[in-house]
């Protein structure tokens, strides 16, 4: 609870704050202040970033995208793609001839990043957990980057008051439901614990994450759900896909015994969406908070749709 109201007072803080204050000092995940780079050839890691440039009005800047850059569609159809963003290759990146790379703090391996930066390449490394801080922290450092202060600006303010004003509805939510999140993996079921950016998406919507007890992800154990009553079943459009479906998740044994299997409550969001923190954050916690609270008045969005 405490947490939770941390969250929220954050937010209306930060949507309250003048359009003119001082801008943050803001430095990269070495610990080095963040400046404009030189801009004529970039490259993005980082699906969330990429979006925050493309609101930003610079993909005419982008030479080259890593593969969870999925959105907007253009992005990896127009422009090179490097590749996944945990397992890039330096020369692949390097081919591109970049004169800035801004990358997610979790990019790597390393041994690549020391390799790009050996090879004279300006790389940035953005590092934030995922939470409503750290996307404001990636449009300001981006906007800094990119020389696009005035689009980051109102970028920023937007989506700030669309947390804030989605927080000051929730609370008004009579019961906060139980919410399983469910990942398909090549280990199998796995289920969300605290510590995750599903476990945030889940409380920022006024939810309750009924897997206790574990940080990160686990394979899913009968007896942990089942203690956890989850009300609700969450998954990726994708994953849902993967496993068959709702109905064929619901035939597994421990979900079924569940609340959420005895009222067939099944939920499925964009993993971009849901889980990429960035831009369209709110909208992925405005649709999940409209499945958990049927009838709760909820404020219209300003923020994803552009600061241009």
């Amino acid at each position: 609870m405490r947490r939770r109201s941390a969250a929220i007072a954050f937010l209306i803080c930060l949507a309250a704050a003048p359009a003119h204050a001082e801008p943050p000092a803001l430095a990269d995940a070495d610990g080095k202040p963040i400046e404009r780079g030189d801009v004529r050839r970039v490259i993005v890691i980082g699906g969330a970033l990429t979006e925050i440039v493309y609101l930003l009005g610079a993909e005419g800047t982008v030479v080259g995208v890593d593969t969870t850059s999925q959105y907007p569609p253009d992005a990896l159809k127009r422009l090179p793609n490097v590749g996944y963003m945990r397992a890039l290759s330096a020369e692949g990146v390097l081919s591109l001839k970049p004169t800035l790379v801004v990358a997610e703090g979790e990019s790597g391996p390393r041994a690549a990043l020391a390799q790009l930066k050996s090879a004279g390449a300006a790389v940035v490394l953005l590092r934030k957990g995922a939470s409503p801080e750290g996307v404001t922290y990636k449009m300001r450092a981006l906007e800094r980057l990119l020389g696009r202060e005035a689009e980051g600006e109102k970028l920023a303010s937007a989506y700030a008051a669309d947390m804030a004003a989605l927080a000051a509805a929730i609370t008004k939510a009579e019961r906060r439901p139980k919410v399983v999140f469910l990942l398909s993996a090549s280990r199998g079921l796995l289920a969300a614990g605290q510590d995750t950016a599903a476990d945030r998406v889940i409380a920022l919507a006024g939810g309750v994450n009924a897997i206790q007890g574990y940080a990160g992800y686990k394979p899913l154990s009968a007896e942990a759900v089942i203690a956890g009553k989850p009300d609700v079943i969450l998954a990726t459009e994708h994953g849902l896909a993967q496993l068959g479906g709702a109905e064929r998740l619901l035939e597994r044994p421990e979900l079924a015994e569940t609340p959420a299997g005895r009222e067939r409550r099944v939920i499925a969001l964009n993993a971009l969406l849901m889980l990429g923190f960035g831009p369209r954050t709110p909208m992925g916690v405005r649709f999940l908070a409209e499945k958990l609270h049927p009838g709760l008045a909820l404020p219209p969005l300003m923020s994803a749709n552009g600061a241009r």
